[in-house]
């Protein structure tokens, strides 16, 4: 990808499985920003052991959900790091109206704004078989799926010979759901960003690098 002129402050949004997480890796490394991927984020925040670190590491601990407040906080240390000066790429989050009206009080503090809010627009029967077609390894971790990375043999993990397992949350009836919650709170975020004149979408079906440069004419 080429690079423009930074600044470059951009939020990915889209459901699970919509691609959001390789687009955005590859744009932030073209354009030597940061990708800030919520999860990722609050495990390197618990792990590196910061006060508010340690009270995300509570939440996960046990299972909950972390409070906004936590995370708004964990993403004003993160957005004030040198790397991030010049801009990042936000990975899924804001998933909701209060998280994107606390995120735009964030910027405001820091004098910044949004300059871009990408929507990845995926159909429904393509995101359960993106979904629904992956295969872990519980040895090594390795994952696979059936369709876009088969293993060479069917079920049997390439690296160390264990049968491949498809996780709970990877079944049908649980993509489902989880697509039926993202469509209750975050979709409405659509209307939000499309209100301020930032939202542009991009078909998220299709070669990788047609996205990318769909992606690209979006963000010049």
């Amino acid at each position: 990808m080429t690079a423009v002129a930074a600044p470059m402050r951009l939020v990915f949004l889209g459901p699970p499985g919509a691609g959001k997480g390789t687009q955005a890796r590859e744009l932030a490394a073209a354009h030597h920003v940061p990708q800030i991927a919520t999860g990722d984020m609050l495990r390197e925040a618990a792990s590196a052991g910061t006060p508010l670190g340690a009270t995300a590491k509570s939440y996960m601990d046990r299972g909950a959900l972390v409070p906004d407040d936590v995370i708004i906080g964990l993403i004003a240390e993160r957005l004030a790091k040198p790397d991030a000066k010049s801009g990042f790429v936000l990975d899924g989050f804001p998933r909701t109206i209060p998280q994107a009206e606390a995120l735009a009080r964030l910027l405001g503090d820091l004098g910044q704004a949004l300059d871009r809010v990408i929507y990845f627009d995926v159909p429904e029967a393509e995101l359960l078989r993106r979904l629904t077609g992956r295969r872990s390894c519980p040895v090594c971790q390795s994952t696979y799926h059936v369709i876009s990375n088969p293993p060479r043999r069917e079920g049997i993990c390439d690296k160390c010979g264990a049968a491949l397992v498809q996780r709970s949350d990877d079944s049908e009836g649980t993509v489902r759901h989880r697509l039926e919650v993202y469509a209750k709170q975050t979709a409405p975020l659509l209307d939000y960003y499309r209100g301020r004149g930032l939202l542009a979408t991009v078909e998220g079906e299709g070669p990788i690098d047609a996205v990318q440069a769909a992606i690209r004419r979006a963000v010049a």
